[in-house]
């Protein structure tokens, strides 16, 4: 009963943005923030560059580190359990007519629960936030903006986005916690800090 009260939810917000909101404009804004974030590269790719200067290699020790822990849990262990279907595969089921629009991304080939995408952005966003409250937030609002693409993309509900949020900042926080109470944090802090 409850369940059917989520997916009434996740696909009337759906429904709203691809009525709505969806355009030749922001397609391919929102093909490429989701493309950024796919597997979780471009947050690597950031991650390894801050490994570079002193100043910012905790932040990407920690982000890398994240990501990881974010992509094994996420992709590994949770999406096996609840394997949910994407709502494209969903779609003719729940409204018992075929989907009227393609998709702006692509199919995907993993279960929809919880969003990879959007838990490796607010791993690596939260990670950068607790180091850098400036750069963190210009990488907070980026990984929301992500998550809203998968939402745009029509690949995820609702409820896999906040899933993927709330996986993704919880991993972020327990190992900044294990960082510092092992005193790991201390050794890649610069020497002025």
């Amino acid at each position: 009963m409850w369940l059917d009260v989520f997916l009434n939810f996740d696909f009337s917000v759906l429904d709203f943005i691809a009525e709505s909101i969806r355009n030749s404009f922001l397609d391919p804004i929102m093909w490429g923030l989701s493309m950024f974030a796919n597997k979780g590269l471009g947050w690597a790719l950031l991650g390894l560059i801050l490994l570079i200067p002193k100043k910012t290699r905790l932040a990407g020790v920690i982000s890398l580190v994240s990501l990881l822990v974010t992509l094994l849990v996420g992709e590994y262990a949770i999406k096996p359990i609840f394997c949910r279907m994407r709502p494209y595969d969903m779609y003719e089921t729940f409204h018992g007519v075929a989907m009227p629009f393609t998709l702006n991304a692509g199919s995907e080939h993993s279960f929809s629960f919880p969003s990879g995408h959007t838990g490796a952005s607010f791993a690596a966003a939260v990670s950068m936030f607790k180091i850098n409250k400036t750069a963190g937030f210009i990488a907070l609002i980026f990984a929301a903006l992500i998550g809203f693409s998968r939402l745009y993309n029509y690949v995820h509900y609702p409820t896999d986005v906040f899933a993927g949020m709330i996986l993704g900042t919880l991993v972020a926080l327990c190992v900044m916690f294990i960082f510092k109470a092992t005193k790991l944090e201390n050794k890649l802090k610069p020497r002025n800090a």
